[in-house]
């Protein structure tokens, strides 16, 4: 299981736009954060089989806002 402290991050991202992602998944979506945002919701998107470049921009939007908001310590 991930760290805890992602657990709500993990939970909006399934709940809310769909991106229910496996333990490893998660792992390296938290691995990417340090390098910014962006490069969490690529991540996200390629561990959910999602191509980002054919996303639609605001479901790219959504995907980092979500990260973004639920980030522990995120206020």
């Amino acid at each position: 299981m991930t760290d805890d402290a992602y657990e709500a991050m993990f939970a909006a991202l399934c709940n809310e736009l769909g991106f229910c992602l496996h333990d490893k998944a998660q792992k390296r979506v938290i691995a990417a954060l340090p390098d910014g945002l962006d490069a969490a919701t690529k991540v996200a998107f390629a561990a959910a089989g999602v191509d980002y470049l054919a996303a639609l921009g605001d479901l790219r939007r959504s995907v980092r806002d979500c990260i973004r908001t639920n980030l522990p310590d995120a206020g």
